[in-house]
């Protein structure tokens, strides 16, 4: 690497809040094979190994992360949360975030193609990074890494009204936790035909019970159910 290459990796790692021990193990997770295959050479490796690695250290990381940051998530509500974490997409975003594509080697062909915004190329990038930092660091720097990278993701991820279906999560929680499946019943409606709000209740058991209401049925059902949710948390 000449001495214009190490600057930029050294800025990267900054970037990154990472210092790196080995430098090398961040230009090649920055080195897509498309410049490997133009440039090739004993000391040129592209970034596809690092990505294999580092899918697998995100997905365990990430698995880590949740099961103590939600103790009371059932594991289909776990692995709705980490399907959406890792996929391709959040992976681009944090990459533009970092601007990880600055920092990219491309072969001319994917240069010229707009590769340093490409969604899959990003994606993979920040898949070798974490790989990179698993060989540089060990287990607890990527888990580090990872928990500071994705927080704000996670949290803006839990609050999007895409994650707010209630009612699975009550399902999924109570038959995990209880062996029981909530029950919904309407309790009340109020107001002219054209603007009612009903207002239904959802219990489980003897365990919990709590009132929603909305300006339909599927709504108030949704609203109790994130109550009953909330109140679970509290037990």
């Amino acid at each position: 690497m000449d001495e214009e290459r190490i600057e930029n990796l050294e800025s990267m790692s900054e970037v990154l809040s990472y210092k790196f021990r080995d430098i090398s193990l961040l230009d090649m997770a920055l080195t897509h094979s498309s410049y490997g295959n133009e440039n090739s050479g004993p000391a040129r490796r592209d970034n596809e190994r690092l990505e294999f690695l580092g899918d697998a250290v995100l997905q365990l990381c990430m698995s880590d992360i949740l099961i103590n940051k939600f103790p009371d998530y059932a594991e289909g509500q776990l692995s709705k949360v980490r399907a959406a974490m890792v996929n391709e997409q959040p992976l681009a975003g944090l990459a533009r975030e970092h601007r990880i594509g600055d920092f990219m080697l491309l072969g001319r062909g994917e240069e010229n193609s707009g590769g340093r915004d490409k969604d899959s190329i990003l994606g993979d990038a920040v898949e070798a990074i974490i790989g990179a930092i698993y060989l540089d660091g060990g287990y607890e720097s990527a888990l580090r890494f990872i928990r500071v990278t994705f927080e704000a993701l996670v949290d803006e991820w839990i609050e999007s009204p895409m994650y707010l279906d209630y009612k699975s999560l009550l399902q999924e929680t109570s038959q995990g936790r209880f062996r029981l499946a909530p029950q919904y019943r309407i309790t009340g409606e109020s107001g002219p035909d054209h603007d009612k709000t009903f207002e239904i209740e959802a219990s489980i058991g003897d365990i919990v019970s709590t009132i929603g209401t909305g300006k339909n049925r599927k709504e108030a059902e949704q609203d109790a159910a994130g109550k009953a949710l909330r109140k679970l948390e509290e037990i």
